[in-house]
């Protein structure tokens, strides 16, 4: 028997009942998983600007934590306790814009570590604000 797939809706019901209040505060949503990447979206609003309205860092690496913890769980097909023991981020241009949106792909993964990358783009110019990498233990 198969483990079945989970879905961009019990991802944002693992997120609501399992996270910081301070994170569901961000209104990060999933939007598309699967066993190799999964993606999120943030809006880019007053409480996460700094001056001239460019989502601050802190919010940006909140949200690709978040996205690579839940790309964890789309590869494995169910959700594992993870903790993040490296994370490294860089950022390229200042976040502006309606939305931003982050994909997290799974680079590899095993029984006990998993490696994940994530891109952040600025919606709806399209442009690369920011990467990361991360490291996690699978409990």
């Amino acid at each position: 028997m198969t483990t079945p797939a989970l879905t961009p809706d019990s991802l944002n019901s693992f997120l609501a009942e399992n996270f910081a209040p301070w994170v569901r505060d961000l209104g990060i949503e999933i939007t598309e998983v699967t066993d190799s990447f999964t993606v999120s979206r943030m809006p880019n609003t007053e409480r996460l600007a700094r001056v001239g309205g460019i989502v601050s860092g802190q919010a940006l690496m909140s949200m690709a934590d978040t996205t690579m913890v839940m790309a964890t769980a789309g590869y494995f097909g169910a959700f594992h306790p993870v903790a993040t023991t490296n994370f490294d981020c860089q950022f390229l241009r200042p976040g502006v814009g309606e939305w931003i949106v982050c994909r997290a792909d799974i680079v590899r993964a095993g029984k006990s570590l998993a490696f994940v990358q994530a891109e952040l783009v600025a919606e709806p110019s399209g442009h690369q604000i920011a990467r990361a990498q991360a490291t996690f233990y699978v409990a």
